[in-house]
């Protein structure tokens, strides 16, 4: 089934004649930084996952390490995530000074380790990022019952948290827009939910991500907004837009901040990608459900992205190769390599890399983790699939794969 001309990216951008045209009005209209674009894209987002406001900034990481800004977590704090994920979910603790608590996953499911997360809190626990892995919705219920249940550990240093009165559950949602959970769309579940934009994924507005936030009692929703907008803006009391009213060029800077806004040139993308993401969503649900039919009778443990509990965004498809070593699991990313298919590997777990050994990490200590990354390989999962290429894909994946099952 070898076919030399044929090469499949892993996961290119799906861009259309529409993204294009908006971004070249965009151009054209002299608005090319955070303006009209981006609070509509805002507004869109906010919408249709059903909260009251929306931040979009210029990556999923400023997302959610604003979060942290926003809810005072620094110094002294501890925020517990799991080893099982790319370095965002886990650096933005230290950007803000913070204790990184890794967790191991669960022995069969690629969610945090429930039981560890109990045992792991103490009264300096402020946050909890889960990870919605492959744009699967982890178990948030869990999460509320934990943090609901060791609420007298908690101990709230400003008006944010005691607002909140718990541990907050600030998930990294990058691959889960469009995810639901029982009906409800992820980013209205937990405390916060980080988004990202990149060009890897689903919608992409080349680089970005979107904040959203479920309403604490007693905060308004828009002190929160403000908030973000100083933080991702200099601390600056007006943004370029509210400056281009007439005589409205003084302004103040508030707090020595950060600067990472999302831009209009960025917007405009995600503004059409938005517009057709419906039908992104059902082409990634056709495509899984196709390799699923092939590859489940073989052998190859999926992940289950669709039941009547949760719907996922599709955004990665993670298979697993029973007893395999790692250079067997090599080998077969090199033969699908040869045949002009790209695969890749989600994740090496972060006490495998450097910069979390430095910081005294040893993936001896997340065996789970270890033994889920040893043979995992995943395919490519993309809108820009022609019916041949996931044909194609499906016959090389099961002639090269038949042979370690």
């Amino acid at each position: 089934m070898f076919d030399n001309k044929r090469i499949i990216p892993f996961s290119p951008p799906d861009i259309s004649e529409l993204e294009i045209n908006e971004v070249a009005e965009a151009l054209r209209s002299g608005w090319i930084t955070t303006g009209p674009r981006t609070k509509q894209l805002e507004n869109n987002i906010a919408q249709w996952i059903g909260v009251e406001k929306c931040v979009c900034l210029n990556s999923q990481t400023a997302c959610a390490e604003m979060a942290l800004h926003v809810m005072g977590i620094g110094a002294g704090d501890e925020v517990i995530t799991c080893a099982y994920t790319y370095t965002a979910s886990a650096s933005v603790i230290a950007h803000v000074g913070a204790k990184i608590v890794l967790l191991d996953t669960q022995k069969d499911s690629l969610e945090m380790d429930y039981e560890a997360l109990e045992k792991a809190i103490t009264n300096k626990t402020k946050a909890i990022i889960p990870i919605d892995i492959a744009g699967i919705p982890c178990n948030y219920d869990k999460l509320f019952e934990i943090v609901e249940k060791k609420k007298h550990l908690f101990e709230p240093a400003n008006k944010m948290q005691a607002a909140l009165g718990r541990i907050a559950i600030m998930a990294d949602t990058a691959h889960a827009f469009g995810a639901k959970l029982n009906g409800k769309m992820v980013g209205s579940i937990a405390d916060f939910s980080s988004f990202s934009f990149h060009a890897v994924k689903n919608l992409t507005t080349a680089e970005g991500g979107a904040l959203t936030w479920r309403t604490i009692p007693g905060i308004d929703n828009e002190e929160i907004y403000k908030k973000l907008q100083l933080l991702s803006l200099h601390g600056q009391s007006k943004d370029a837009l509210a400056k281009t009213k007439l005589g409205a060029w003084e302004y103040d800077i508030v707090g020595t901040y950060y600067k990472c806004n999302m831009t209009d040139v960025s917007a405009a993308i995600g503004l059409k990608q938005f517009e057709r993401y419906p039908e992104m969503l059902k082409r990634r649900k056709a495509i899984i459900e196709k390799y699923d039919d092939e590859f489940k009778p073989l052998g190859v443990e999926t992940l289950n992205h669709y039941n009547e509990t949760w719907e996922s965004s599709g955004h990665l498809y993670l298979t697993r190769i029973p007893n395999i070593t790692i250079e067997q699991r090599n080998e077969i990313i090199i033969k699908m390599a040869e045949r002009g298919i790209a695969c890749n590997v989600h994740y090496k777990p972060l006490p495998m890399h450097t910069a979390y050994k430095n910081l005294g990490f040893d993936i001896k200590d997340f065996p789970n983790a270890y033994n889920h990354y040893a043979n995992e390989i995943t395919l490519p999962l993309h809108t820009c699939l022609s019916n041949e290429d996931v044909d194609y894909i499906i016959k090389n994946f099961v002639e090269v794969v038949k042979k370690y099952v």
